[in-house]
């Protein structure tokens, strides 16, 4: 099914009843050339990537439960190549460029908004802070303008400039960063990767991977067994629950990620704006939500509910950095599993087990590396070669301590994210 401006026309006319499934809903076969463990954004993205860019379609997606019920439906849909660090900036640099591309490969509008995010900063230091990085970017050929004290009065009105604690100095602007429909990229890739011939298999949980002889030979599902050549696990902050299965230990933890969104309200914010003092972000959403999060619940958890006490720290940030968010009603928030490495970046590589495959580790910057990682993912699988953008998320740095990306500045410790 082709989309297109009179198709959508001729169906607004009568009833949208034309439309059919996006996906097809297959039975498992015996066997496939690859299973893909994990439905979401990056895992329907890989099997995309094989079938679009390597003509591989004997592949299975496995999804335990529905398509978009997992992280890839629970974040706060931003979208960025504002990285610092060589390995992390070639990555989400080439991911934001496939973005770009993204409808027109798929056919399918995902709502890319390129309305631009800009990261406040509040002191001199933090200033130099936003130069270096700034000047990063545009040497990684992606774009960063330094944003003036008035310069970001006039662009952002509504925000508390003159703050006793944390006045507004300026900001980093990232103008092709933006926000995408998260539901609509994991509905885009799944049907892309179907029609292409890859089978989406929903309620199908993995309990068990088989090997024989020092390598995978399939999976065990609850709707039966199923052979593979090659096995990728894809299951952000359950990787460590299905690698376990494999009898692997890997270097992560599981933490909440809480996101609120409060009632639609008229066109406010513009841009995606992030506090990284008070750790708070926010835009607004195309039905007028306004969209935000803040940090971890800082406890290792696969409770997506989260706890009471971040969404007062979330609330009291967004106070100090807008105070009109306080006449604004929440609708509702929601959770989603953060699986955190050490360093702060992931992890694209095989596994020790001949035939297993690993994507995880994706900490903050798993919606906007969706494209990025199933391109790289699906190269590796293809090829068994590392993609340019890729060669550093190695699983061995953790092992040898050399390449560790510490993107968040905390060192590479397991209890400190």
């Amino acid at each position: 099914m082709r989309f297109n401006a009179l198709r959508i026309l001729r169906e607004g006319l009568t009833g949208n009843k034309g439309w059919g499934p996006h996906w097809r809903d297959p039975e498992p076969k015996p066997a496939y050339d690859i299973v893909i463990i994990g439905g979401g954004g990056h895992g329907l993205a890989t099997a995309f990537y094989l079938a679009q860019q390597h003509g591989i379609t004997n592949v299975a997606v496995l999804e335990k439960g529905y398509i978009g019920g997992g992280n890839v439906g629970r974040n706060t849909t931003i979208v960025r190549a504002n990285y610092f660090l060589p390995g992390n900036s070639e990555f989400y640099s080439h991911s934001l460029k496939l973005w770009e591309r993204m409808e027109d490969d798929l056919n399918y509008n995902v709502m890319h908004s390129q309305r631009g995010i800009i990261n406040l900063f509040h002191s001199d230091g933090q200033r130099d802070a936003a130069v270096r990085r700034g000047n990063a970017m545009i040497n990684q050929g992606d774009d960063a303008i330094l944003l003036g004290r008035e310069e970001l009065r006039k662009m952002l009105p509504y925000l508390d400039h003159d703050n006793g604690r944390f006045p507004i100095h300026g900001g980093l602007y990232h103008p092709r960063g933006g926000t995408a429909r998260h539901d609509a990229v994991a509905w885009g890739f799944a049907r892309g990767a179907s029609d292409r011939g890859v089978d989406i298999i929903q309620n199908c949980e993995v309990t068990g991977i088989d090997r024989e002889g020092g390598r995978v030979t399939g999976v065990q599902t609850t709707r039966g067994a199923i052979r593979a050549r090659k096995v990728a696990i894809v299951t952000a902050g359950r990787s460590g629950q299905v690698a376990a299965l494999a009898g692997l230990r890997l270097p992560i933890e599981s933490h909440i990620l809480q996101a609120f969104v409060t009632e639609g309200l008229k066109p406010v914010i513009d841009n995606v704006v992030t506090f990284g003092m008070g750790h708070f972000y926010i835009s607004q959403s195309d039905k007028g939500g306004l969209v935000f999060g803040g940090d971890l619940d800082f406890y290792p958890s696969y409770a997506q509910r989260g706890n009471l006490p971040t969404v007062e720290h979330v609330m009291e940030a967004g106070m100090t950095l807008m105070p009109m968010i306080g006449r604004a009603k929440m609708l509702r928030s929601w959770g989603g599993i953060m699986d955190m490495t050490p360093d702060g970046s992931p992890i694209i590589d095989r596994a020790p087990i001949e035939g297993l495959y690993l994507d995880c580790g994706w900490c903050y910057g798993g919606f906007k590396a969706v494209p990025g990682s199933g391109f790289a993912l699906a190269h590796l699988l293809a090829t068994d070669r590392y993609h340019d953008s890729a060669t550093g998320f190695r699983l061995d740095r953790f092992l040898t301590g050399r390449g560790i990306m510490d993107e968040e500045g905390k060192g590479a410790q397991h209890n400190l994210h």
